[in-house]
């Protein structure tokens, strides 16, 4: 018998879910998720056609630094699956996680920093 169009995608979905961590939370409704979970679901929404570059503009502007460093974490997962992530952030701790951080100012590049020692 063969696997109905649908059945892929719930299948993917739920995939991608446990793969950011909210496997046990499949049956939850967005109002019953933190931020921080509410993000992850956001990222495997990113995700599901398996894309090669992943634009992030603040995935962890409101978030707490818990739940921060888990989102930092998911990216670094998927950068090591080949994946380019391209990140926007204003906030210099989670800059640190990335291989090469450039600072724009007035819509310009004024500053390229590259860092050999990820986290």
């Amino acid at each position: 018998m063969a696997v109905r169009r649908g059945g892929r995608r719930r299948e993917r979905a739920e995939m991608l879910l446990k793969q950011v961590g909210l496997g046990h939370r499949l049956t939850h409704k967005p109002a019953e998720l933190s931020g921080g979970e509410q993000q992850r679901v956001a990222i495997a929404r990113s995700l599901a056609n398996n894309p090669l570059v992943i634009l992030a503009d603040e995935p962890t502007g409101n978030l707490d630094s818990k739940a921060s460093q888990e989102i930092m974490g998911i990216f670094q997962k998927m950068h090591q699956a080949q994946r380019t992530i391209v990140l926007v952030t204003h906030e210099p701790e989670i800059a640190a996680y990335a291989r090469r951080v450039l600072y724009f100012r007035d819509g310009e590049i004024v500053r390229e920093e590259v860092n050999d020692e990820l986290r």
